[in-house]
């Protein structure tokens, strides 16, 4: 599968997410169009990636969000009662999407190798669709609230309690080697999160994202798998 691939596979826009976040939140939303809220979410959540990822969430003022919105202080708190509940909503969001589209990638795959690719391409090509929602989440998951850092890593060790899960069943079936499988998955996780955490730095070796997928699939096969005959 390439990115392409995956782009028409997957079909993830803004409008989608906010819809979503709408769907989940219309009880504390005091606005009850929902065209109005998709609309305005789009605003709030793209205005807040962009104030958050220049200098960080906790340096974004309201102020600097209306003015990127171009939306009244009033408005705003239409949607949220405070930032920590905008942090909150955008997290749980990103959590959501990326868990159901995991799942779904693998649901299908019965043999171990197949399976792993398929979890590996779908994360790497969805933090690459979310590539700002991401780099958000990762740099500001210190600023949540105690409960929102425990599901924020009870996230990450589920990411890597599915790759962990499908590297016993590739061991189990005798097609991978016997490499310690939580220590793999933890550096599956990291290596799919330099991608996103450091696109700079890619972007300077001019590496794509299809020429990242296809040297880690082969280091990680190499590693687990061995030479192939």
């Amino acid at each position: 599968m390439t990115y392409a691939e995956f782009q028409r596979q997957i079909k993830i826009s803004r409008q989608q997410i906010c819809r979503e976040v709408f769907v989940e939140n219309r009880d504390s939303i005091r606005v009850k169009k929902e065209n109005t809220v998709v609309k305005n979410l789009e605003r709030i959540f793209s205005a807040t990636l962009k104030i958050s990822n220049k200098k960080g969430f906790q340096a974004m003022s309201m102020r600097d969000l209306g003015r990127e919105t171009k939306m009244s202080m009033g408005a705003l708190y239409s949607y949220f009662s405070s930032k920590e509940d905008l942090l909150a909503m955008l997290q749980h969001q990103r959590r959501t999407i990326t868990r159901r589209i995991l799942e779904g990638s693998i649901e299908d795959e019965s043999d171990p190798a197949a399976k792993l690719r398929a979890a590996i391409l779908t994360h790497l090509y969805l933090s690459e669709v979310m590539q700002p929602w991401f780099y958000f989440s990762y740099m500001e998951a210190k600023n949540l609230s105690k409960r929102e850092q425990e599901l924020a890593v009870a996230s990450e060790l589920y990411t890597e309690k599915l790759f962990a899960d499908i590297l016993k069943q590739g061991q189990s079936r005798g097609c991978f080697l016997p490499r310690d499988p939580q220590l793999t998955a933890s550096i599956i996780k990291a290596m799919l999160q330099d991608w996103y955490l450091k696109r700079s730095k890619y972007r300077k070796r001019n590496l794509s994202v299809d020429q990242y997928a296809k040297f880690l699939l082969q280091f990680l096969e190499a590693f687990i798998i061995g030479p192939k005959d």
